[in-house]
């Protein structure tokens, strides 16, 4: 088993009062912060536990998370991951009744009395309220949200708004509003914090290629290692196209991918380029004929059909909704029961082997299911084939053709272990894997399947078939870099300077060439690694 952490081994727990750190210390060995020790504090982290009361012995015994949404691109796929995700439960809880399955994402308040009453911890639903944080340096897409459908899903104290912008500069987002709204954000992540029983994760939605999304998302980032050392962070993180029509994208995204090579646990990244081509790909079979059968609606890996608040659909909502489909198939453990569960750590601890090499590329099937036809074993197995297919990957990438360092594969619905073992049996073959581990395999079974479907399969691979993407980046930012083109921009900006630049770049190209160093391998003889040998 891999350990995810620097220096090797699970997290401790940590014990209720354990003082958090200061920002802005000096790092120390294995990329760490050595910082300062401050004045304990009484907040929860991974492993805190409420103090001994009549309410707290109440609570669920499952683990929550937070989801912090930054910027335009990760509010908007995070309203549709809560839409989805309230679509779900309600196809599951008929009866009404605030149970552990909800209490990982959302809180049940009593709201009678007016305004945010306390927690309920147990009997029917009250008022369901999202265990969210929703940053904007532009209010148009939060103000929406509030004056939509959802608008009582959010508390309205968990917000921060501005109303200029970003303006497409990672500096302004991260330099600027970052310290401008520190103590405001780092306020809303405790009290958030506060709510949970037991909090395991954090999860950022954001994309890269903007300036609030990539510089407030990642300052973000910074300040939840700060002051949640021990919480995981998971990050979904939207990188732009080749044609994006931000013409200081790949600086932003550079930037920003420093940020998440020293501080994510995690990164699924995404791109729009393939989520256009799903769609499309979607929408041509439907129209086509060729199916020969009626799709459900409900089923669509896009559609928000029987959505528990029915909204209007608008352009991008076909592709944030595949986004909220991976979120909602990536914490299906933690919300319902299954008879093999996989824990959010898991997957951290068993498919990152080493700290920097955490991008994980994701693939979701089934895309559609037919209203008339039985699900046969051999269907089965083309859901687990088209998991590791070019045309269902999230990013533009070919895993099959790359190296595997290990691989997750979330089932969920009616699926057996059989059926599990049977497909990995029967595709290992076709797939090259680390030489030092062949056998880098995590499964998952939820027993709850996606609505409309029978069952579904989520795949997350840590595989070198990432590094394309980086190595098209880091030509795009060379391109603008090497003519200084649009520096004066973000230079401009108090605690930016061109050292940023070339650290940032340099930060990739450090991960590239570990993926080189690997992919040197590929094809190389199976090596048994060497055993400990004991003096007798």
């Amino acid at each position: 088993m891999f350990h995810s952490r620097r220096g090797g081994g699970e997290r401790p727990q940590i014990s209720q009062g354990m003082g958090r750190s200061t920002a802005g210390g000096r790092r120390g060995e294995g990329g760490r912060a050595v910082r300062k020790a401050r004045p304990p504090r009484p907040l929860r982290g991974r492993g805190f536990r409420a103090p001994s009361s009549k309410a707290a012995a109440a609570r669920p015994a499952m683990a929550q998370s937070v989801v912090v949404q930054v910027g335009q691109c990760g509010n908007q796929v995070g309203c549709r991951f809560w839409d989805l995700a309230l679509r779900e439960h309600a196809a599951v809880n008929k009866k009404g009744i605030y149970d552990e399955a909800l209490s990982s994402f959302f809180r049940n308040v009593d709201t009678r009395s007016g305004g945010d009453g306390p927690d309920i911890y147990k009997g029917k639903i009250c008022s369901l309220k999202a265990r969210a944080l929703l940053i904007d340096m532009e209010e148009g897409v939060v103000n929406e949200i509030l004056q939509g459908p959802l608008r009582d899903v959010f508390d309205s104290k968990q917000l921060i708004t501005d109303v200029s912008g970003s303006g497409n500069n990672w500096a302004v987002g991260h330099k600027l509003y970052g310290y401008q709204y520190r103590e405001n954000i780092v306020e809303k992540l405790r009290k958030a914090a506060e709510h949970c029983d037991c909090l395991q994760c954090f999860f950022i939605i954001h994309s890269m290629g903007g300036g609030t999304g990539s510089g407030l998302g990642t300052f973000v980032l910074n300040l939840l290692e700060d002051e949640f050392p021990e919480v995981y962070r998971f990050v979904t993180s939207v990188y732009p196209s080749g044609e994006d029509d931000v013409i200081t994208s790949p600086y932003n995204t550079i930037l920003a991918m420093k940020e998440l090579n020293e501080h994510a646990d995690c990164v699924l990244p995404i791109e729009n380029e393939s989520l256009f081509d799903i769609v499309n790909k979607i929408h041509q079979m439907i129209n086509s004929g060729k199916l020969g059968s009626t799709v459900k609606q409900n089923s669509l890996v896009t559609s928000s059909a029987g959505s528990a608040k029915t909204v209007q659909e608008k352009p991008f909502d076909a592709m944030n909704n595949i986004v909220a489909n991976l979120l909602l198939n990536l914490t299906s453990s933690a919300r319902f029961e299954g008879s093999l569960n996989m824990d959010l750590n898991e997957i951290s601890m068993n498919l990152v082997p080493f700290p920097r090499l955490h991008y994980l590329v994701s693939s979701l099937t089934p895309l559609y299911t037919l209203a008339d036809v039985n699900v046969p074993s051999r269907r089965l197995d083309q859901m687990f084939s088209d998991a590791f297919s070019r045309e269902h990957q999230l990013i533009q990438a070919d895993p099959k053709h790359s190296l595997y360092l290990a691989c997750a594969l979330l089932v969920r619905g009616n699926v057996q272990v059989s059926d599990l073992r049977r497909n990995i049996e029967r595709l290992k073959p076709s797939l090259h894997f680390v030489s030092w581990n062949q056998e880098g395999w995590k499964t998952g079974l939820c027993s709850v399947p996606p609505v409309g479907h029978s069952h579904s399969l989520l795949s997350l691979a840590n595989n070198t078939c990432v590094k394309p993407t980086f190595i098209e980046l880091k030509d795009r930012f060379m391109k603008l870099y090497k003519k200084k083109a649009h520096l004066h921009h973000y230079l401009h900006i108090d605690g930016m300077e061109q050292s940023c630049f070339s650290e940032a770049i340099s930060s990739l190209s450090d991960l590239i060439e570990e993926y080189n160093e690997l992919d040197a391998t590929k094809g190389g003889p199976r090596t048994d690694p060497s055993r400990l040998k004991i003096a007798v």
